[in-house]
Parts: structure tokens; C-alpha cells; sequence
């Protein structure tokens, strides 16, 4: 085990290791939050332009954050899209596209209505107002995403991505990635049951476990150079021991 090429196989097992270990402590480093968001903190109402940016992801910490936000409805674009439930009635809800700067638009689940019958009405009577303005309190929150469906004209997903791809005037329009879900509904809609989010934890254990993973990484690389140097002692022992019994035999 003392020969040249295992003491070179020890020092690349070291160097390997210590960037285990590395990646080890990044890991806790990033698995413990040392400044962990006030307790409430989504509660206290702030500015959207305060919280999120046009374009940008929500970060997770702010997602369900309480905003406020003021302009101009786009008459056209109130859509209803299904799959909603509401305190665990299943329905829809009515959104629209809030004109918030001159190219600049977020878009706001509006309320719930537990008919198609009835949201359908709803958008009708919103959009029959024309270009009101609207001061919108309520939780933004991050894009669902869309998803594939039978029928390309039935949104069951609230996504902002598939929401503009209906909108009017969208030419160099700057659009929220996230969306706002309103805390009062107007035009007969129910309000929409939107509960203040679970604190997190300022522990995250997923990256525990993948500090963890890194160590036994480390410690299997030092195993391995043990292992492959004890087979190759043992085969040279073995082999000394043939020769030293063929020398005895002739």
C-alpha cells in the first residue's frame, strides 16, 4: 500500500474527498435560512411593483405576499377558466387583464362562481363596462402553468402564459409572470378563498440530505482506495506464496 502509484491514488482519493466535503457544507450552508421572512409578512400589504417585477419569477418567499395595485381593465379580455374550487366547492373563476402602465399588464383572478352559467355572465357584465378603472388588493401568486387540453378553447389552468396568448393588444406588452388573485370579487362573483400561506421553516431538509449524500461520497472514495490496495496486496502475496511453494516443491 506504500508503493508510489497507491500513494498517488490516496492523494487524488483526498483531493475527490475534499471536494466532496466542500460540496457537503455548501449543501448545510444552503439548508439552514439565516434570515428566515418575519412571521406575518406576507399579511402586511406592500406595492406590487415593490414585490415582483414584470418578466421576473416570483421568489418563494413572496409567494402569496399581499399587494396592492391600481389601473385599467381591458374590456375584452375577461376569461373564465374552469377547474377552480373554492372551500372545496369546485367551479370557476372570471380574470381579467389588469392594464397597470401603459405596456404593462398583470393578470387578476377577479372571483369564483360555482356555474359556468353564472361566470360566463359575469365576464359578460365586466367586459360590458368598458375600460374601468380598478384598484385590486389581494395575493399574488406564481404562474400554474398551462397544460394540454381536449378542448383547445378550455382553460383549467391559472396561467398567465396561456391567459396573454387570448389578450388584445399585447404588442410589446410587458406581462407579470405571476398572477393576482383578488380579495373581493365584484359583478355577483363570490370572493375567492385565497388562506394566508404556511410559515415555512428555516430548515431545509432536502439539503440536509444531500450534505449527507456528499459525505458518504467522501468516505466511499477513501473505501475504494482501500479496497483496490488490499486486493492488489492480496494478489501479491498470493503470488510470492506460489513462487516461494514452486521453488520448494523443485
Amino acid at each position: 500500500m506504500l508503493r508510489g502509484r497507491w500513494l498517488a491514488m490516496l492523494a487524488l482519493c483526498l483531493v475527490v474527498a475534499g471536494v466532496f466535503a466542500w460540496l457537503g457544507q455548501w449543501q448545510l450552508g444552503r439548508a439552514i435560512d439565516t434570515t428566515p421572512p418575519e412571521p406575518g409578512m406576507t399579511e402586511k400589504v406592500q406595492p406590487l411593483t415593490e414585490v415582483v417585477e414584470p418578466g421576473e419569477y416570483l421568489a418563494e418567499p413572496l409567494v402569496g405576499q399581499r399587494v396592492t395595485t391600481s389601473g385599467t381593465w381591458v374590456p375584452e379580455d375577461f376569461i373564465v377558466v374552469s377547474g377552480r374550487f373554492n372551500d372545496g366547492i369546485a367551479g370557476y373563476w372570471v380574470t381579467g387583464q389588469l392594464r397597470v402602465a401603459e405596456r404593462t399588464s398583470i393578470a387578476v383572478a377577479i372571483g369564483f362562481a360555482p356555474t359556468r352559467e353564472k361566470a360566463d355572465a359575469a365576464a359578460s357584465a365586466l367586459s360590458s363596462r368598458g375600460a374601468e378603472q380598478a384598484e385590486i388588493t389581494g395575493r399574488v401568486i406564481s404562474d400554474e402553468g398551462p397544460v394540454v387540453t381536449r378542448d383547445p378553447f378550455d382553460l383549467n389552468r391559472m396561467s398567465p402564459a396561456a391567459l396573454l396568448s387570448r389578450w388584445h393588444e399585447i404588442d410589446q406588452l410587458d406581462v407579470y409572470r405571476p398572477y393576482l388573485a383578488s380579495a373581493e370579487a365584484t359583478a355577483g362573483l363570490d370572493d375567492i378563498s385565497s388562506p394566508a400561506p404556511e410559515e415555512r421553516s428555516s430548515v431545509n431538509w432536502l439539503n440536509i440530505f444531500y450534505a449527507i449524500e456528499w459525505a458518504i461520497f467522501a468516505g466511499f472514495a477513501f473505501y475504494l482506495w482501500y479496497r483496490l490496495a488490499k486486493d492488489a496486496w492480496e494478489r501479491e502475496v498470493e503470488d510470492f506464496e506460489d513462487r516461494r511453494n514452486a521453488s520448494a516443491a523443485s
